[in-house]
């Protein structure tokens, strides 16, 4: 497995620190707000790199953190009313939920920053005491001089690195890039006790920590084997979090980091400040998670990426061209996955997650199937490899699990179900009946309900158009 380490800037051959044994923690959201496009796109790809490293062999453990302590919690607070708990579970729940309808595994481990508040203030502690650490009036603060390793990581220089934090700085600290650990309490703001003084943690204070309790290798140089997360956190999240842990452990918290691309809405970057944050629960309003999945799969994790409705339908003809080789060998039980075909998907995947190379593959492998049904039509062995292949779709890419049948018809409620299945019938009587006047007028009722029909030699089949 080669992947593309962002602090190398190139891509590496994928050695972990326990042989055969994965270690990832991905940064996940902070739940102030719903989930938008740029959770989704991280979450995918990062779900795939999950499931390629499994695939190849590798004991995975997987884990991604919920932010639940935070400056634009506590706003939400402020604003809404509503205590820090029922903010932070309701949006931890439509994030988790949302996650599922595209397919994305739970984490194995999935902590809070709010449950990892004793490992916090040890860990700072400790920083007190080797005096990396200094007191102000609002907090403890990360003193990025002691690091002479600071900006390493991102590759920054100084005159970059102005805005250091979320909120406004201190102009107190020793250093303007110097980071808050810990800020002390505010009136209506959630408070937790400490040796050093009552407060709430800093915001890169808490991955670092939640790494440590849950997946650090307490020897060697490295905690953990992959730190991931969106381009927006190398700097400077990920550099804090890199800094803090190397002066207070010794140890590097990452051998490899790994970063998606930016996600953006008609080529301008996703920014609530631009007004086009694209919510991920309006999209799967409008598309399926499975379709939503495989847009965003369809793009290298390091690119940035483009949403937009066009490309999206371009992109799903793909999809359905899986489920059409599906529906031709519906209900025949998968026997082994094909040989050449699982290699080809893993050699692809095992480049850096190289989607495009895996994706010709799946077109080459619907398309040759294609043509063997076509000589063979009657041929069992040839429909069960097939069927095993598509499964295989599924456990590697999160992709082609639907009913054939059902995935052609998404997108009508069930009521709308009823009555274009009364129609059909309708018409199927009116046939019976010689009624072919009758006949082409419902087929004509259904085509304005952007509904097609297949006729069969027993039954007839509709599905829903595709509007473009």
């Amino acid at each position: 497995m080669y992947i593309y380490d962002s602090v190398l800037r190139k891509k590496v051959l994928f050695e972990p620190i326990t042989p055969n044994v994965a270690k990832i923690y991905v940064c996940g959201p902070t739940v102030y707000d719903d989930a938008h496009l740029g959770h989704a796109r991280s979450s995918v790809a990062f779900d795939l790199l999950r499931r390629t490293l499994s695939a190849l062999g590798y004991d995975v453990t997987f884990v991604k953190n919920f932010t639940d302590i935070d400056d634009k919690i506590i706003n939400k607070m402020n604003t809404s009313g509503k205590s820090l708990e029922t903010i932070t579970h309701a949006y931890i729940q439509s994030y988790k939920n949302e996650m599922h309808e595209l397919g994305v595994l739970d984490a194995d481990i999935e902590p809070k920053a709010t449950q990892t508040l004793q490992e916090i203030i040890a860990f700072i502690e400790v920083l007190l005491e080797k005096k990396i650490a200094y007191t102000l009036d609002d907090g403890i603060y990360f003193d990025t001089s002691k690091d002479n390793q600071y900006l390493t990581l991102s590759h920054m220089v100084l005159e970059e690195t102005n805005m250091q934090s979320r909120v406004k700085t201190n102009d107190d600290k020793k250093n303007q890039k110097d980071f808050a650990l810990w800020k002390f309490s505010k009136e209506g703001e959630p408070t937790y006790s400490a040796s050093f003084g009552a407060g709430r943690p800093g915001w890169h204070i808490e991955c670092s920590c939640m790494i440590e309790k849950h997946l650090a290798n307490p020897h060697g140089h490295y905690q953990i084997d992959i730190h991931a997360g969106g381009a927006d956190l190398l700097f400077p999240h990920h550099e804090n979090e890199a800094a803090q842990t190397r002066c207070k452990s010794g140890q590097e918290l990452s051998k490899y980091w790994m970063h998606n691309g930016f996600v953006t809405i008609n080529g301008e970057k996703m920014s609530k400040s631009l007004g086009n944050s694209f919510f991920l629960k309006d999209a799967l309003r409008a598309y399926d998670g499975e379709i939503l999945r495989f847009y965003l799969l369809a793009t290298h994790y390091r690119a940035n990426f483009n949403f937009s409705e066009e490309d999206l339908l371009q992109t799903k003809k793909r999809l359905d061209k899986i489920y059409r080789l599906k529906k031709r060998i519906y209900g025949i039980k998968a026997s082994s996955v094909s040989v050449p075909f699982k290699t080809a998907l893993l050699e692809a995947l095992s480049d850096d997650l190289n989607i495009s190379v895996a994706l010709a593959a799946i077109d080459e492998m619907v398309s040759l199937s294609n043509e063997k049904l076509d000589a063979e039509p009657k041929n069992k062995g040839l429909k069960q490899t097939i069927s095993a292949d598509i499964e295989y779709l599924d456990t590697l890419l999160g992709i082609g699990y639907k009913d054939p049948y059902e995935y052609f018809q998404l997108g009508i409620t069930e009521e709308e179900k009823n009555k274009i299945n009364t129609l059909v019938e309708a018409r199927l009587q009116a046939k019976k009946n010689k009624d072919y006047a009758q006949a082409d007028a419902i087929r004509a009722t259904l085509k304005e309900m952007k509904i097609q029909l297949m006729d069969t030699a027993n039954t007839t089949q509709w599905e829903k158009i595709d509007e473009q």
